[in-house]
């Protein structure tokens, strides 16, 4: 314990050992040996989470001996002020502007998987909503940018354009296509996409461009559809009837038009899911609306049968509430909130 330079013979030692020779130092009051294993544990690598938390909680614990800790906490806390949010929204601009495939598409899949270890943390109302508000700040701008490019991609002449000329705006589209299935993803995981529902279901103007451009270059968009009608099939988005009723008024039809390119084109496209996605979102709207939206689909399915989603589950079950089970008959009428006592036996 009274050898020199205690730094360099603990160099060989892993970070456990050097924790259990600070902690009896400390007991000790061995000052010098514990500087020297606190050195030690500023240089040093911590692998993986388990042992970090055993040096911070060891090293905090030191903090009243009088001997410089700060150097090694320096490695899991900042002095810096900068808000998380501000770090948070410039780490989701680098993902959203990055045009390298491979990056873009690992880093999507990191930073997903750490705000969903966040999810699991408590945390302040406050910094969830400020959070929320940074990606729906970016939402609305890959929304402006998408419905900049079809207004772009729809002019007569952009198809008589060179390649070299469509190429960088086809590709633009599916990068902020996929930016806003990446973001709702984010949203729905944090119980936080219903506005995004809203947004998608008012965007009148895109959906009205969507049939002017060439299925290859529009395609993308739907798959923001079909995302949005899994989610609302499954529970994990709530929005109100009338926005759920005005996402299938906007985008029904486009999706359908798209659906053939869908399965073939897209390798991520899981047709039984979205097809039961989209039926159990009709299925949530009053009964007049159901019918409406089914019968103008089976029209469709009829004129392009495998081209079309199937949505014959949702159909029977729309068939069944309108005519072999009817809540309410002529002649034989009852509240919807009629509940039928169900009689006792005696024993």
């Amino acid at each position: 314990m009274y050898c020199k330079e205690m730094k360099q013979r603990l160099i060989k030692q892993s970070v456990s050992r050097v924790l259990r020779i600070i902690k009896v130092a400390e007991q000790l009051g061995f000052k010098s040996c514990m500087q020297s294993c606190l050195e030690y544990l500023e240089a040093v690598p911590w692998v993986g989470e388990e042992e970090e938390e055993k040096v911070v909680s060891s090293v905090l614990r030191l903090q009243s001996e009088g001997i410089g800790v700060t150097p090694v906490l320096k490695r899991v806390s900042s002095d810096i002020s900068k808000p998380h949010k501000d770090t948070f929204s410039h780490i989701l601009e680098l993902v959203l502007k990055s045009n390298e495939e491979r990056g873009r598409r690992e880093m999507k899949s990191v930073v997903l998987k750490l705000l969903r270890e966040n999810n699991c943390l408590p945390s302040s109302s406050g910094s969830v909503d400020s959070y929320n508000e940074i990606i729906y700040g970016s939402c609305r701008s890959c929304l402006d940018s998408i419905l900049i490019l079809f207004k772009q991609a729809a002019e007569p002449e952009f198809s008589s354009n060179s390649t070299d000329c469509r190429e960088p705006v086809v590709k633009q589209i599916y990068l902020e296509a996929d930016n806003l299935s990446w973001m709702l993803e984010i949203l729905t995981d944090r119980q936080a996409a219903d506005e995004f529902a809203v947004m998608w279901a008012s965007q009148q103007e895109l959906a009205s461009l969507h049939t002017k451009l060439p299925i290859v270059s529009r395609h993308h968009v739907s798959c923001i559809t079909a995302k949005l009608f899994v989610g609302i099939g499954k529970g994990e988005l709530l929005p109100s009837k009338d926005t759920r009723n005005l996402l299938l008024q906007t985008w029904l039809q486009p999706l359908i038009n798209d659906y053939s390119w869908l399965q073939h084109g897209s390798r991520s496209f899981d047709r039984k899911v979205v097809e039961e996605g989209i039926g159990r979102t009709i299925l949530t709207l009053p009964l007049e609306e159901q019918q409406s939206i089914l019968l103008s689909w089976l029209g469709s399915f009829l004129k392009s049968g495998d081209n079309c989603p199937n949505l014959q589950r949702a159909f029977e079950v729309w068939w069944r509430r309108t005519f072999v089970r009817p809540y309410a008959e002529s002649g034989n009428t009852r509240p919807l909130n009629y509940v039928t006592t169900p009689k006792v036996t005696e024993h």
